[in-house]
Formats: C-alpha cells, structure tokens, sequence
C-alpha cells in the first residue's frame, strides 16, 4: 500500500484550493497550464502558498494539460513539457510531508462536448504516461459530468498503475449525476471499478455538497473525497468572480468529517485562506468508522404522456408521407401564413415544418405559430430547433415550453451561421452541438434534465436529424447519420436534391441505415432563385441541366413556375420508387406551388399502389 494510502487511512488529510479561477482573479485569461512554462515562477508561489496555508496533498497544474484542450490554444505540441514542468514545480514547492497529484480533468465539460471517445482515450494515456514517468504520488481525475468518460478513463488509469486513484464527479443538482444516476451508486461504480478514493469537486458549495455526501455510505474498501467551489460565482464588470468567505469552510470542515470524508480540498473560488479555515476547523483528524447515511429524497419518477395520434416514423414506415416546409413570417402579419397553412392542410400534408430563424433571420417564433397551427387546423407541427439561438439553459427551457404546447415533432439541427443574416454581429450560442442537443431531447423522453433531474414527465418527442447529401463524399455524410442514430436521431430530412441520380445514390448509400428518410425537393421559381441557390447557398448544388432549363424560361414567371414544378415532379417520380418520406420546401411563400405538389404526389402514390414496387425505403 502506498505511502498516501496508508496517510488517509491514519488521518484526514487537507488537499490544495483553486489553481485555474485564482490564476484568474490575477488577470490570466489564456490557458492556465501554460502557465507552466511561460510563468513557472507564479505557479510555485501558489503550490507554496496552499503548503504554507496546511494543505497535505497538492495537485499539479494540469487540469486541461491534455492534446485536446491544449490545441485550443494552439499548445498541442507541448502536452508533454507542459505536465513534466508541472509535476517538477509541485515537486520544488513540496516538503518532505507533501503529497503531489497528477490531475487529469475531464474533456466532456458541463457544456460542449469535444472530441470523439477514441480521441479522448489517445488524449487520456498521452497526459497519463507523462505524469506517472515524472513520479507523482497518486493520480486525481476531476470535474468529470460526464460518468461514462469518467468511467473509460478509470478503466485505463488502473490499468497502467498500482498508484492511487481519487475519481471526483461533479454534479449540477445535489445527489444526482448529468445521468440521473444517484451519487451514491456511482461513487460505488467508481469503488468496483478500482478507485482508491471517490468523491465530489467544482461546481457545487459545501452546503450542496454535505447534502450530498450525507446520502453516501462508507465505502467499503475506497476512502471518500470532497472538493467544494467557494460559492457560485458572480459576475461584474465583465468578470466572473466568488465571495471570499473563509470563514464559512472553517465550519464545515468538522461536518465534512462527520460525512466520512478522508480528503478535504477546496476547488474553483477557493485560495489558501480557504485552506487555512479547512485546517482550523478540523481540530480531529481522526476519521470517523461508522456513518448514519440521510437518504436524499426519493427520486421522482417521471411519468408518460399518451399520443393522440401516430408520430411521424410510424406514419412514413407505414405508408408515403408527405411533410412541407412553411417558414414563419419575418414580419408580424400572418394572414398569408395561415391560409397557405390551411390549404396545405387540406391538401393532406402530414406536418408542417417551421424552421428556426432561417437563414439566421428573426421570424416569428416558430413554437407559437406551431401552437395556433395546431389550434386553428389541427395540424402537426414539426419544429425546428438550432444550436445557435439559445445557450443550454435556453434550450431545455424551450423544450419544456414545446412538451407542454403539445408539441412532439422535432428537428434538431446546428443552425446557419449569424454572418449569413440580418444581423451578422449577433453573437452565436453554440453550447451544444447537433449531436448533444439529439442526447438532450432523448433524455428529456426519458424524463431527465441535462443535470440528471427529474422533470416528472416524460417527453415525447419524435426527433429527427439534417443530413446534407450534396457533398463530396456521401460515404462520410452516412457515417454522421450513424453516430446521429446513436445519439437519438429517429429519421432523417435531407437538404433540397436537384439530381435524380443522386437521389439513387443516396438510397444505394443509406439502405442498411435503418432509420427513414426525407427526400428534401423545392420547387425554382425563376433562373434568378436558381443562381442563388447554387452559388450563394451553402448545401444545395443544382445540376447544370436543371439551370438551362430555369434559364430557358427567359424570366417570364409563369413559365418559371411551370418548368420549377416539372423538375421538381421529376425528382418526386424517381424518390418516391426508393424512399417514403418527401419533404416540400415552400420557396417565398409560394404555398401554391408545396400544395400542387403535394396532391402530385398523392396521386402518383396512388398510381404506384396499381404496380409492384420493387424498391422502397
């Protein structure tokens, strides 16, 4: 058994405070682990100070000293000088009584997510190896939300070494994980899976915390750890920053105890006179052998909602299905709107889709016009939802608001870029990507917030995903659509198609996909709209056949309509051999143009039922 083992068996012991937020209350902005290198001298002071204020174990700066994080500030090259430097500085401020951590943060932070987990894993054993080559007492691998990550990594860690392990999770609500895993049976996983020592860091206060800890029993063979934030941060003058209360730990040190904790630090917002508090309020060090657990309270269970009516996947896997694109307006009359909504309606479309600020252009909301669709015509609205309007808290907020309008059909897409719109200095959210926000919505059917809690309903949303064939390689496009399926993508819409043969090519590439799709077609309504879509529009490229023959129509607007619906019926006839699902893009609000084709293609379905179809998606 190691030395520090054998140290928090025999005693509590005090580990460091913040390094990244106090590096930052001094002014540092860039990547703190370079810090390292370039101010190496600023690094040892803090190591010492923390030493100085009586903490027993520190941890070496290198929470993001991964190849990931670091190629976020262009320092992907140096993950190996930057840890060695590390551990050497902690090892220089050190005394002969001080335990030194290799710290190892977590990649998928409460945000967005990076890297794929093969990535992860190659980042994870880089990092790794060059702190147990330069000697460390113990690895601390913290600020994980993500327990799957925290788990691969665990797994690997033990593996490569017999040194100690301390896991730390975080948690957004007390007791519960992003997963909705309860604190107590993870850090138990953790305990199985190896672990030394389990706890909780970041986010949270001591008063969540304790909450928290209060319903964990003593491990049986693993020692417990705490890390509590000083508080939650505040925010002035551009500035994030915490309420320096020392105080306040000072008098949860001895109920840290009393939870069973062997190792108590302080994370984000705490400085050395945290520590000193820690260590003044810790007058027994002796730890504690028998626990009286507080159970937290008892999850909610989240119940289901029935469907009135059949979803979208279970329509297009019986039968073809038409769904029509009819934007929002971007002004407030809505008179044209709806009447082109009711004759869509009437012509027997199977959702009306709303797209979410197209084109990065503010348009009436699309959940409200989906309401009073759903209201004046019973309709089913399929809403579109991006990434780029609303941070993480938005989104889940929207969410809520979609389930209880009665909302279910969903698409769940990245959204253009600001600089495309009208306002191209706005500033775009982006938290999550196409591929969380797909997670999010699944574990809102779950009933789970993003923080892992209960939001005593369950969801029903019908999610489908954007797949863009006109691309280079189709191969890879399809391999997205897989890793979408994984994160809870039920179908598919695809951009606006111009090439009958590229229709084939995209069924002979998606057959074995297992999940439907849409075959996205809308009608040109002159050369002009032609041109633009092909040369300005990002994800829609027209055949140079289809141009001439918008050309041809010498501007005159009847015959462009005319010909734009010809085409458009050509890449129907051939989509509906292959695929079930077509969706209508309305062009300018040429609802005229979406309801000719949508009784075009009742029509044709009918013809179709008259022969065998020897192929069909």
């Amino acid at each position: 058994m190691s030395d520090l083992l054998n140290a928090l068996k025999e005693k509590i012991l005090i580990g460091d405070g913040a390094m990244g937020s106090l590096l930052y209350s001094y002014g540092v902005n860039r990547c703190f682990e370079e810090h390292n290198l370039t101010h190496p001298d600023q690094v040892l002071h803090i190591h010492k100070a923390y030493i100085d204020a009586g903490a027993d174990v520190i941890q070496t700066n290198t929470y993001g000293a991964n190849y990931i994080k670091l190629a976020q500030h262009g320092l992907e090259d140096q993950v190996k000088s930057i840890n060695t430097a590390a551990v050497k500085l902690a090892k220089k401020a050190a005394n002969e009584n001080t335990f030194i951590l290799g710290t190892i943060g977590g990649i998928h932070g409460s945000q967005a997510s990076i890297g794929t987990t093969e990535e992860i894993k190659r980042s994870f054993r880089e990092q790794l190896y060059c702190l147990l080559l330069e000697g460390v007492d113990g690895l601390l691998l913290e600020t994980y939300y993500d327990f799957d990550e925290l788990k691969t990594v665990l797994k690997i860690a033990r593996e490569a070494t017999d040194l100690p392990i301390i896991t730390n999770v975080s948690m957004h609500e007390a007791g519960v994980l992003q997963n909705g895993l309860s604190l107590a049976d993870a850090l138990a996983e953790l305990e199985r899976l190896g672990a030394d020592v389990v706890g909780v860091n970041c986010h949270l206060g001591p008063h969540h915390m304790l909450k928290s800890l209060a319903s964990v029993p003593l491990p049986k063979k693993a020692l417990l750890a705490v890390y509590p934030n000083a508080s939650f941060p505040g925010y002035q003058d551009g500035k994030l920053f915490y309420e320096n209360k020392p105080d306040y730990f000072e008098n949860y040190a001895e109920k840290f105890r009393e939870a069973g904790v062997h190792l108590i630090g302080g994370c984000c917002g705490t400085t050395p006179e945290h520590i000193t508090a820690l260590k003044k309020g810790l007058t027994n060090r002796q730890p504690i052998q028998e626990k009286k657990v507080i159970p937290f309270h008892k999850a909610i269970q989240a119940t289901s909602t029935a469907l009135t009516k059949p979803n979208l996947v279970e329509t297009v896997n019986k039968r073809h299905s038409v769904i029509v694109e009819l934007d929002s307006p971007k002004h407030l009359n809505t008179d044209k709107y709806f009447k082109g909504a009711k004759a869509l309606q009437e012509a027997g479309v199977d959702a009306i889709t709303l797209a979410d600020n197209s084109l990065a252009s503010p348009r009436i909301c699309n959940a409200s016009m989906g309401s009073l669709l759903k209201q004046k015509f019973d309709a089913t609205p399929l809403v579109h939802i991006t990434c780029r309007d609303r941070n993480l808290i938005g989104l889940q907020s929207h969410l809520m608001g979609l389930h209880t309008l009665g909302i279910t059909e969903l698409l769940a897409i990245t959204g253009d870029p600001t600089k495309i719109g009208d306002f191209p200095g706005a500033t775009s959210v982006f938290d999550v990507t196409s591929f969380q926000l797909l997670e999010l919505i699944q574990r809102f059917n779950e009933g789970i917030s993003w923080s892992g809690k209960s939001l005593q309903q369950k969801t029903n949303f019908t999610v489908a995903a954007a797949f863009n064939p006109n691309v280079r390689h189709l191969d890879r496009a399809t391999n997205r659509l897989r890793k979408k399926i994984e994160c809870g993508a039920d179908y598919f819409i695809t951009q606006p198609i111009y090439n009958r043969q590229q229709i084939i090519d995209v069924y002979e590439a998606t057959k074995d996909l297992g999940a439907p799709i849409y075959i996205g077609i809308m009608p040109l309504t002159s050369t002009q709209n032609a041109e633009f879509l092909h040369n300005e529009v990002p994800g829609i490229k027209l055949t140079d056949e289809v141009r001439k023959r918008m050309a041809f129509t010498n501007q005159n607007r009847a015959l462009a309509t005319q010909e734009g619906l010809k085409i458009a019926e050509e890449l129907i006839d051939t989509a509906l051999e292959l695929f079930h699902g077509i969706y209508l893009v309305t062009p300018f609000t040429r609802y005229d143009m979406t309801v000719h084709l949508t009784n075009y293609i009742h029509n044709k379905v009918e013809k179709l039922k008259e022969k065998p179809v020897s192929i069909i998606q």
